[in-house]
């Protein structure tokens, strides 16, 4: 996969450098460009649309003969600003302030008076506030402030990001417009900005103000060569974009292959079925006997609501739960291959709740790790144990969760809104109340598949804090095929997902 955020990274680096496009020595220096700019200034002082104190903190940025950089202010005083320049650029550029080059920066004020949701008629300006969704469009008013091409900086919140504002509109708190020289072009000023910015400044509230804005260092090419960096980027992401849509379609037709030909193995579809297999039935008796020897020994109690699957007078399913009948007919959505077997999940698995341990048995090292909510990544469509930092002492005596097992959060739904998101691992462990493990007694890697196919955004309940009951998974219906069987699929299905990965890393 191309990694199109670092590439645009680069390209902007490269842009701001002067390396994107070559130098033409016949192009006007931005030296005199920088001249044309304070002329225009000027002149707008003498008409009245600016005021001398507008200026008043202009400057003049050059190299000296020693070949150091210096700064000239109004007052005439020059002062030696080596240390604030980042990186070197091209001869026929100049360092200058934002606010140099600008006619106005300011911070937006309250909200108009005339303020509507929808864009009509009468109320057809936009109003912009902080954010990112819909370019931070908040609404529409009947008068603009701002009528010149300009671009606006979010100042708290989703602090730095930069939009483009071509037509007239009205900014309001939290954002700061910046109204440039008519000579300089305002996508590259964007560009600038969103390259060289900071995250703002602040304590409990990060923010940008406009004296933190107006002083900002900005390498300033010659206007021609200013132009052509904003035709190659502006190309350059239109390139960038259609291969971010090619990947998502990629992905896209990854996933339901997969998708696919996890629901081929689940309905027994995916490889031919062995008569000289032991039948499903056999293994679940197995179980069963292996469960009663353990009850038996006390190691474990027996389950008050075990489900018990059969066929009745009618052809039809049925489960039995806790003395009660249930029929369930409606979730056998297929035939069974000869062998399989119908089953609740609970009865090829032991599926508990964690159980936060007192902290006086955890402890920053030792043999088991303890796991929590805050120890989980997430990365493309799987949730996974990363690392942790605690670890149980020898005094715990509690629970502990054995090898082959997996996990997946008990709250917070938003986690698990994707069927493949659970995690497999190897190694005993503890983990906290916000956690569910399911401890497969078949083939745990076939039970990984199984439990794959759980479509859990449909398990999850509660709208403040999202949660799934482990009750409601315990007696989720799947089909049982013989053990060998299951060794068979889970092979099938993971040569076959490793084929569709390196098909899909080739095309991209």
């Amino acid at each position: 996969m191309i990694d199109t955020a670092k590439l645009k990274e680069k390209i902007l680096d490269l842009a701001i450098r002067g390396k994107l496009v070559p130098q033409d020595p016949n192009d006007e220096p931005a030296s005199v460009l920088l001249e044309k700019i304070r002329a225009e200034k000027l002149q707008m002082v003498k008409e009245g649309k600016l005021k001398q104190k507008d200026i008043k903190d202009d400057t003049v940025i050059f190299v000296g003969e020693d070949n150091l950089h210096y700064e000239k202010f109004a007052d005439g005083s020059i002062k030696c600003i080596e240390d604030e320049i980042p990186f070197e650029i091209p001869k026929s550029w100049v360092w200058c302030r934002i606010n140099t080059i600008s006619k106005n920066i300011f911070a937006g004020g309250d909200k108009p008076s005339v303020c509507v949701k929808i864009q009509s008629n009468d109320c057809n300006i936009p109003i912009y506030s902080n954010g990112i969704e819909n370019n931070g469009l908040y609404g529409f008013t009947d008068k603009a402030k701002v009528d010149e091409p300009s671009i606006t900086i979010s100042a708290r919140g989703t602090i730095g990001f930069c939009c483009v504002r071509e037509k007239p509109f009205v900014p309001i708190v939290r954002l700061i417009t910046i109204i440039p020289c008519n000579q300089i072009n305002v996508f590259y000023l964007s560009y600038v900005f969103n390259k060289l910015t900071s995250n703002g400044k602040g304590s409990s509230i990060p923010q940008l103000t406009v004296p933190d804005v107006k002083p900002k260092l900005i390498p300033l090419p010659p206007t021609k060569e200013m132009n052509k960096i904003v035709d190659c980027i502006t190309n350059t992401l239109l390139i960038i974009q259609k291969i971010n849509k090619e990947e998502a379609e990629i992905k896209n037709i990854s996933n339901l292959l997969k998708s696919k030909i996890l629901d081929l193995a689940i309905r027994g579809k995916l490889v031919p079925q062995d008569p000289n297999d032991e039948p499903a039935d056999a293994l679940l008796e197995r179980i069963r006997k292996e469960k009663e020897e353990l009850i038996k020994q006390g190691k474990i109690k027996r389950d008050k609501k075990e489900s018990i699957i059969f066929k009745g007078d009618d052809n039809s399913y049925y489960v039995l739960l806790d003395g009660i009948t249930y029929p369930i007919e409606e979730y056998m959505q297929y035939s069974l291959p000869k062998g399989w077997s119908w089953i609740c999940l609970k009865d090829i698995a032991s599926i508990t709740s964690g159980k936060t341990p007192s902290m006086n048995y955890i402890t920053e090292e030792g043999q088991i790790p303890y796991y929590k909510i805050s120890d989980m990544n997430t990365e493309g469509n799987e949730v996974y144990l990363d690392k942790t930092t605690s670890f149980l002492n020898e005094k715990y005596d509690g629970v502990i969760f054995n090898k082959g097992s997996f996990v997946f959060p008990k709250n917070g739904g938003a986690v698990l809104t994707n069927k493949k998101r659970i995690l497999l691992y190897d190694s005993l462990v503890d983990l906290n109340t916000g956690v569910i493990t399911f401890s497969p007694i078949i083939d745990a890697n076939y039970a990984f598949l199984m439990f794959s196919f759980i479509d859990f955004s449909k398990l999850y309940k509660g709208s403040t804090i999202p949660t799934v009951d482990s009750n409601i998974i315990s007696n989720l219906i799947f089909a049982l095929p013989p053990i060998n069987e299951q060794k068979r699929i889970v092979k099938v299905v993971e040569k076959t997902y490793d084929l569709i990965d390196k098909i899909e890393l080739s095309i991209n």
